[in-house]
């Protein structure tokens, strides 16, 4: 099953959000090499499910759960306390996107994403702080599209921006209180998502202007979140690490 491309010494019990496909399986996936208890939350029933058969056996709790449900949330937690003892790291990578133009993009369509992406995740630490050990290490997911402005993305880079000024905002507050809280921004990378989302085209100008010349697995995200998960990472907080082969560093795409 090993999909971890290093060794990271993370510990404990760790919950992810978006845990049964994508980055987050991934990330799942590498934390069960590290011997680490997982408790999964995902919104997607059916990926729910198959993640419980292929997982089955290993020190993994998997539930069906809406990230925007504060009670809901609370509940899952509770539950993966009961399951494996106080939380020690976080990963939020439950999102939702939407390529759109601006001017084709309702206010329903924003709020939607927003409050999946940006108040969801901060609703997710708030309950992990209260179900925290000794000390917790939260990696929250953005996106390049929170750094530049991609065109289609006015609604997903707004919530992704967010997410970053929230994970400082955090970071500062409750540093004092042994939570660390960093970012990972991923550019494009291999998903089931983005073979949905991304035409062939789309896939030709992201990858014209990522200078490794292609998309990132998403092991290699999965392992830029353990290590800001880690022990290694031990005085890193309120950062960002972006994890998009170049592509924050030759420019942005334009509107189309």
């Amino acid at each position: 099953m090993s999909t971890s491309l290093a060794c990271h010494g993370v510990a404990g019990h760790v919950v992810v959000t978006g845990g049964a496909s994508g980055i987050g399986e991934a990330t799942v996936l590498a934390l069960i090499d590290e011997g680490v208890a997982v408790s999964i939350l995902d919104a997607d029933t059916e990926a729910i499910a198959r993640t419980e058969d292929r997982l089955a056996g290993e020190d993994v709790l998997a539930l069906v759960c809406d990230v925007t449900d504060e009670e809901e949330v609370a509940e899952c937690l509770s539950q993966a306390v009961d399951a494996f003892g106080p939380v020690t790291g976080l990963v939020n990578c439950a999102d939702i996107d939407r390529d759109i133009p601006a001017e084709k993009t309702s206010a329903e369509i924003f709020r939607e994403v927003l409050d999946v992406n940006l108040t969801g995740s901060f609703i997710v630490c708030r309950a992990a702080l209260e179900q925290m050990g000794d000390a917790l290490s939260i990696v929250n997911l953005a996106s390049v599209s929170g750094q530049s402005a991609n065109a289609g993305r006015v609604a997903y880079g707004a919530s992704k921006a967010g997410v970053i000024m929230m994970s400082q905002v955090l970071a500062n507050e409750w540093g004092a209180s042994g939570v660390r809280v960093n970012v990972v921004a991923p550019g494009a990378v291999d998903t089931p998502r983005t073979s949905k989302v991304h035409s062939m085209e789309q896939r030709r100008l992201w990858t014209s202007r990522t200078p490794l010349g292609r998309y990132g697995r998403t092991q290699e995200v999965a392992n830029a979140i353990l290590f800001l998960l880690s022990p290694a990472a031990s005085y890193i907080n309120g950062h960002v690490l972006t994890v998009d082969g170049g592509f924050s560093t030759s420019g942005i795409i334009a509107g189309r």
